[in-house]
């Protein structure tokens, strides 16, 4: 009896191995991989979800801040030479047309006025620093006035377009003039600071154009 026990418990030796030496190895690295996409697609989906939060309060800025000849235009999706954007807001009226790009980004960001990309740190309830990389809305802006600007000449309206970028949490590492910080500044961007005398035809040729 003795020797048929022994006898089993040699033979399961090599299971066992195999069992400790490959299949949880294995079995803990997907369990880790799971783990990891499951929280890289949280933070996704929860910068999806601020993302449009902040657009939501920006246009509601905006729309607060618009006069009677005034049309605001959200969303508004572009294309020239193959190249493709879409537009948070666009502004009409008769002083000219104006782009504001919206980013809610949390955190500390940190970057050049010229960089292509900021740094973005978070701090968690635990005291844990996340660090991640987010676009500079200010480049973001310049390629959408060029396009917008070109796509329109090419549609026969020739017209200065003026750009902004709204960072709602008031966070931009840098001063500019493409910068805007609060509603008072939206205000002065769409009706003081400039004037490019937009036609009232004009501008509805435009808005049938970006609808």
């Amino acid at each position: 009896m003795e020797e048929v026990l022994y006898n089993v418990t040699h033979r399961d030796i090599p299971i066992m191995n195999y069992i400790f030496e490959i299949i949880l190895p294995a079995t803990i690295v997907i369990i880790l991989i799971i783990v990891i996409w499951l929280e890289r697609d949280l933070a996704q989906s929860g910068q999806k979800r601020v993302g449009i939060r902040g657009e939501k309060f920006t246009s509601k800025l905006i729309r607060e801040t618009l006069r009677n000849d005034d049309t605001l235009l959200c969303n508004v999706s572009i294309s020239f030479e193959g190249k493709k954007t879409e537009i948070d807001n666009v502004i009409l009226n008769k002083r000219g047309i104006y782009i504001i790009e919206v980013k809610n980004y949390v955190g500390i960001i940190t970057g050049g006025l010229n960089d292509y990309e900021w740094s973005k740190t978070k701090t968690t309830a635990s005291g844990n620093e996340y660090t991640s990389v987010v676009k500079n809305p200010i480049n973001q802006v310049r390629r959408q006035v060029y396009l917008l600007a070109n796509y329109l000449k090419a549609n026969g309206i020739n017209i200065w377009v003026e750009g902004y970028a709204f960072l709602v949490e008031g966070n931009s590492p840098v001063q500019s003039a493409y910068i805007l910080h609060d509603q008072k500044d939206i205000d002065a961007a769409i009706h003081l600071r400039t004037n490019n005398k937009l036609s009232s035809q004009t501008r509805e040729k435009i808005i049938e154009l970006l609808s």
